[in-house]
């Protein structure tokens, strides 16, 4: 196919002018002449089974003369434009799926890569304004950010401000764009089919970072876009398996036509250590909440636990009613000091989760990054897959999941997390994830990937337990061992707990456990020279048995 592009054109009074690229239709750009808006619309033209898209010329009208705005520093000092932070984001990642697309459309026609940026812009100008439009809400975070990662990369560039974008209608009714596959996916498929090659693979990754990055411009993404990616994704997976392209993460198959040698093992080929689970038997929500309520403290947790129960409940009921039902997020952020509950409330949520039909085992898998991460190119990701493949049915838990973020961008962590987003977007139905830390840490954690963003959007917070819970999960692992303390034994306890400082990783629960052992064997270092100690005393912790951890 031949891809290359002219350009003719007239003064904007006359006809607009118009791009043409060989082989993808017709692109114009001008200004309405009813509105003084720029138009930036996709049309269909009869016959043809893709979209054509008219550009928006940089020229705005006002108070009727025509302006050209060169620079973001101008708009932002005259008040016309504010982006947020995360519209830089955008940018670089437009920059770099435009390059990626460019650099793939060369290698087919044969031609410099400069020559097709443009058709990977309007891929990426599609992309992104699908995505804002899919809610229908276009807020002025997401149509600055759009501004500034596609317009200044138009020819010519666009420079006008997010009120007049919304007001044009420029993004109106793009969302049904993700739902079928464009020219350029199309003919990378095609081209993959032919030999073998893996291009669209590129498209796929890139396109759904794009969207991800899209919908964490909101403070918190809608779950209209997250019914949105959801949508894409399928639909760029259902494309691979028309078109015969393995999909990304199976086996690759090549071409019938082709013979080659069998390849040689790889790391991808290697055996991976399976990862061994135990299914917890069945119960019901009543049981597991009414376990979850004797915990010690906790009452924020609590009440966020059991209003996502309700929610998943009713959501549970609208499903079997055939009733539409709200895309709510099963995977969560639990952030907090250590010792504070967290894997014990994610073991009981696992269970929740299988209780009301979101998973269907109910199992919880612990991990770390000590385990998710290798020291050779391409293990990471293996590790990660075995331990996320034996999550599949239940709910995994990352204990300090914001260690994988730490090392740079060369660190194997980086690799761990785009398995790990990748594996949440193809088996979203059968997984729950918590990522478990240090508040700080994890909103730090969150923020690496825009994947991870669009997917924990709910955080719960673990807080430091009081002095008072704290004596209370000392006695109870006394009642659960069988042992009572002395009232003074129980008045050292609580002096111990006050005393300890509660600086940033105190134990908490941890250190009570600690503090609980430590006071078993000093009983047992004072009760063995007796010769037939009693029951009571085999029960009964006196204050000189409680003494400080490291004593």
């Amino acid at each position: 196919m031949d891809m290359c592009c002219e350009r003719s054109g007239k003064s904007r009074h006359g006809d607009p002018g118009v791009v043409k690229f060989l082989g993808w239709g017709e692109h114009s750009h001008h200004i309405d002449a009813a509105t003084d808006h720029p138009v930036f619309a996709p049309v269909r033209e009869r016959g043809a089974p893709h979209d054509r898209i008219r550009l928006t010329d940089a020229l705005v009208r006002e108070r009727g003369a025509v302006t050209r705005r060169t620079s973001l520093t101008d708009r932002r000092g005259n008040g016309a434009y504010d982006a947020r932070v995360s519209g830089g984001q955008l940018a670089d990642d437009v920059g770099t799926f435009v390059e990626n697309m460019s650099q793939a459309l060369a290698a087919l026609s044969g031609r410099d890569e400069t020559t097709h940026r443009d058709e990977a812009l309007i891929e990426a100008s599609n992309l992104v304004g699908a995505l804002i439009d899919s809610d229908r809400r276009h807020a002025d975070a997401e149509l600055n950010a759009f501004l500034e990662s596609i317009g200044p990369r138009l020819d010519p560039p666009l420079f006008v401000t997010a009120q007049r974008l919304r007001e044009g209608g420029m993004l109106d009714g793009r969302r049904t764009w993700l739902e079928t596959p464009s020219v350029l996916y199309d003919l990378l498929l095609r081209a993959d089919a032919r030999s073998g090659g893996r291009t669209s693979h590129r498209y796929y990754t890139g396109a759904l970072r794009l969207a991800h990055v899209t919908a964490a411009l909101d403070l918190v993404p809608s779950a209209d876009e997250i019914a949105a990616i959801d949508v894409f994704r399928t639909m760029l997976l259902r494309a691979m398996d028309d078109a015969g392209v393995s999909r990304p993460g199976q086996p690759h198959v090549a071409p019938a036509n082709r013979v080659g040698t069998p390849p040689a093992q790889t790391a991808a080929t290697a055996p991976v250590h399976e990862v061994e689970v135990e299914l917890p038997p069945s119960r019901s929500i009543d049981d597991l909440l009414a376990e979850l309520d004797e915990l010690v403290g906790l009452a924020n947790v609590k009440a966020e636990v059991h209003r996502l129960t309700s929610l998943l409940q009713v959501q549970q009921l609208r499903t079997e009613r055939r009733l539409p039902v709200m895309e709510t997020s099963r995977h969560l952020v639990f952030s907090g000091n250590p010792g504070t509950g967290k894997t014990t409330v994610a073991r009981l949520l696992s269970q929740i989760y299988r209780a009301v039909g979101v998973v269907s085992k109910g199992h919880l898998v612990e991990t770390d990054r000590s385990k998710l991460v290798a020291g050779y190119v391409g293990q990471t990701a293996l590790k990660t897959q075995a331990t996320l493949e034996a999550s599949l049915g239940g709910m995994l838990l990352i204990d300090e999941a914001y260690a994988l973020a730490r090392g740079g961008e060369n660190d194997f962590g980086r690799e761990a997390i785009d398995t790990l987003v990748k594996f949440m977007e193809d088996h979203r139905d059968d997984l729950a994830i918590v990522a478990a830390g240090y508040t700080a840490e994890m909103n730090t954690f969150i923020d690496t990937n825009p994947g991870l963003k669009s997917r924990f959007t709910r955080t719960v917070n673990f807080l430091d337990y009081t002095t008072d819970e704290l004596v209370t999960i000392f006695t109870k692992l006394g009642s659960k061992h069988h042992y009572e303390c002395s009232t003074d034994a129980l008045e050292r306890v609580r002096y111990l707990i006050e005393i300890e400082p509660r600086t940033r990783g105190f134990g908490n629960a941890r250190f009570v456990r600690n503090l609980f052992e430590t006071a078993v064997a000093h009983q047992a270092m004072r009760l063995a020279p007796l010769e037939d100690p009693t029951d009571e005393q085999l029960t009964t912790l006196v204050a000189t048995d409680i003494a400080a951890v490291d004593a």
